[in-house]
């Protein structure tokens, strides 16, 4: 027994005495210089064959730097990592072929589509944030700002009268009853605009007649109306804030939108759509961050309203090429149908929002 005792003895001692040099359970010695000398996973103690764990896939040298949690923070704010160099360039430039090669399965080289996509949507709400481009805090809505309209619009058609016996007075052909009967019809022009702001806010029956809805019946409308009437400034700011949190929501909306155009193909399923969708999105927000810096900077409205009203349809007919190889007639028709569902799609995302402000 004493031996049996001895044995057990010495062989718990030696376990202690090898777990010491190797580091404990995990088989590493913490360095001085935040490093350590790993023998074994630091997660999972599988033994090292490689640059990571065979068993749970870890990295094999890990940093205990502050260097380290910088790029880990980098990392998990923005996603900065290597292969986000190899995937921006070709969401801009080659977005089909990138599309492709991930469905195909090309994972280690590209962001993911969500990745790519929940960097880009942080992206854009921080610099609208920081231009100031965000919902007003105060915005009258209601009867003060009707009588404002009523108020503009007896300016408006004083001014169009004066204009109006200017014009009668000259002599017809001159300059004068030229320019006279311009500004004339340009304020007609202004009080057709106020009558129909003045329709939209004139209270909660003309809201019924346009929208073709009860909301005068203590319902869920008429509640999410009086919560717009009463505070619009709080609603537009929650349409916002929900925007950025339900961003997201215009991934399932779109889907079968794209799964309608190619329903005969059976070869392309709802997860190619949905990766099509998610880096199509991306790429528009990132467009977004482009053009508002541009506004910001004082571009001219010629230069980035030509980007804005180019640039969306190249980029997609580009995407719809390479990612579903089609030919060019094929491209064409598909995206003037894109065309036409990318606006059905913005406005079930804005009803949505507005069911989920109203809540």
């Amino acid at each position: 027994m004493d031996d049996i005792g001895g044995a057990v003895g010495t062989g718990i001692e030696g376990g202690l005495y090898a777990k010491a040099i190797g580091g404990g359970r995990h088989g590493a010695v913490p360095l001085d210089d935040g490093h350590f000398a790993e023998e074994g996973c630091l997660n999972c103690s599988a033994h090292l064959l490689g640059p990571h764990c065979h068993e749970c896939g870890q990295e094999a040298h890990l940093h205990r730097t502050v260097g380290a949690l910088v790029h880990d923070i980098l990392h998990g704010a923005l996603h900065f990592e290597g292969k986000t160099w190899h995937t921006l360039p070709a969401l801009i430039l080659r977005p089909g072929d990138l599309t492709r090669r991930y469905v195909a399965g090309e994972r280690r080289r590209f962001v993911s589509p969500m990745g790519i996509f929940l960097f880009s949507i942080f992206l854009m709400f921080a610099v609208f944030q920081a231009i100031g481009l965000t919902a007003p805090s105060e915005v009258s809505w209601g009867p003060e700002m009707a009588d404002e309209v009523v108020s503009v619009r007896e300016e408006t058609a004083e001014r169009q009268a004066e204009y109006q016996r200017a014009m009668d007075s000259a002599a017809p052909g001159s300059e004068a009853h030229t320019a006279a009967r311009s500004r004339r019809d340009e304020l007609a022009r202004e009080l057709a605009q106020l009558d129909r702001a003045n329709r939209a806010l004139s209270g909660i029956e003309d809201l019924e007649g346009a929208a073709g809805i009860a909301v005068s019946d203590g319902g869920f409308w008429s509640k999410a109306v009086a919560k717009w009437r009463k505070n619009p400034g709080l609603m537009l700011y929650k349409l916002q804030s929900n925007g950025y949190k339900f961003s997201w929501m215009l991934i399932p909306i779109s889907v079968p939108f794209m799964w309608v155009l190619f329903f005969w193909k059976r070869r392309f399923g709802l997860y190619d759509h949905a990766v099509f969708v998610t880096y199509s999105i991306a790429f528009m927000s990132l467009l977004f961050v482009v053009l508002s810096l541009l506004v910001e900077l004082g571009v001219p409205e010629g230069v980035w309203g030509l980007l804005l009203l180019l640039v969306p349809p190249l980029h997609i007919y580009r995407q719809l090429r390479g990612a579903y190889g089609l030919n060019r007639f094929s491209a064409l028709w598909r995206l003037g149908l894109l065309v036409i569902f990318i606006g059905l799609t913005t406005a079930l995302f804005a009803q949505f929002l507005f069911l989920v402000g109203s809540v």
